[in-house]
């Protein structure tokens, strides 16, 4: 089968396709072929690839921690395709949405009424945060880099949103919220954000740290300004997490927000695709990730 593979450091140009043995399934796993594709976790497969669409006899789209062409996949993450999504697009949804409903519901406690800030707001994560905002009867803010980003967030629902580059996001957002802050934070940057996070999180807000892109050091007083807020500052990742809740919550979204993706509701959730592109260019998808330009998921797809 074919598969991504790099064998130094460096940039987009190490990436290459590569002919690797195809795997074989398990007790309790099934073999998807997979149609649309970072380091993996202790026991995962070497070879890239955090989701996909796929055959297993029917289309399906799975959560993974890592894989080529061919994955063996457990039973229970695996999710149909919705009506009407065409592989690209359902490529799309498992990582980038279940971290987003992980994020909001399992962590985040999100309630009708609440304002939730997204920070990367056009990002995969961020693009399905704003609509499950949404969709939980919830406010979205989001922050982003460029105006074209602004306005793609605004059109999938954020109620406001922030240039990072051009204002302070923390005092617009206690402008936005009449100085009562927002419930809720989404924060995969970390470190360069800690004290504008904490200046604008409302009394008894969550702030839910999930990456950090912004680097893992702070210099200030982040317990005694975080504890004079009675804030709530929790951690998540979903990629180290084991098979066992990986499934809780494959079986959850499944259920609850899965449906939503239906073409024909005019209110139906949407994953957003900023490019698609063939695996054998690999090198150059790549590069454009590296520029950070799109809006939404970029996809890999396999041929046939």
């Amino acid at each position: 089968m074919l598969a991504v593979h790099f064998d130094k450091p460096g940039g987009p140009e190490n990436l290459y396709l590569k002919e690797v043995a195809k795997p074989s399934p398990g007790e309790g796993e099934v073999l998807l072929k997979r149609q649309g594709q970072y380091v993996p976790p202790p026991g995962a497969s070497n070879i890239w690839g955090l989701k996909a669409s796929g055959h297993i006899g029917d289309p399906a789209i799975v959560l993974l921690p890592s894989g080529g062409q061919y994955v063996t996949v457990p039973e229970g993450l695996l999710m149909p395709i919705p009506a009407g999504l065409t592989m690209p697009q359902a490529a799309a949804i498992p990582e980038a949405w279940l971290t987003a409903s992980q994020l909001l519901h399992l962590l985040g406690n999100v309630q009708a009424g609440d304002s939730v800030l997204i920070h990367a707001g056009a990002s995969g994560v961020g693009t399905a945060a704003i609509q499950l905002t949404r969709m939980a009867g919830a406010v979205p803010l989001v922050t982003a880099g460029s105006q074209h980003r602004l306005q793609m967030a605004e059109t999938l629902g954020a109620a406001a949103g922030f240039n990072y580059k051009e204002e302070d996001f923390s005092e617009a957002t206690l402008k936005f919220s009449k100085g009562a802050g927002v419930n809720l934070i989404l924060d995969c940057i970390g470190g360069s954000y800690w004290e504008k996070n904490v200046n604008c999180l409302a009394l008894d807000g969550r702030w839910i740290l999930y990456g950090l892109t912004g680097g893992a050091d702070i210099s200030g007083p982040l317990f005694s300004k975080i504890l004079f807020k009675r804030g709530s500052l929790i951690t998540s990742l979903l990629r180290s997490r084991d098979k066992k809740y990986k499934q809780m919550l494959v079986k959850a979204f499944t259920e609850q927000i899965l449906p939503h993706f239906s073409t024909g509701n005019p209110q139906s959730l949407l994953p957003v695709l900023d490019r698609v592109y063939p695996i054998t260019e690999i090198q150059e998808a790549h590069a454009y990730m590296e520029t950070n330009k799109n809006v939404g998921k970029i996809v890999l797809e396999l041929p046939q």
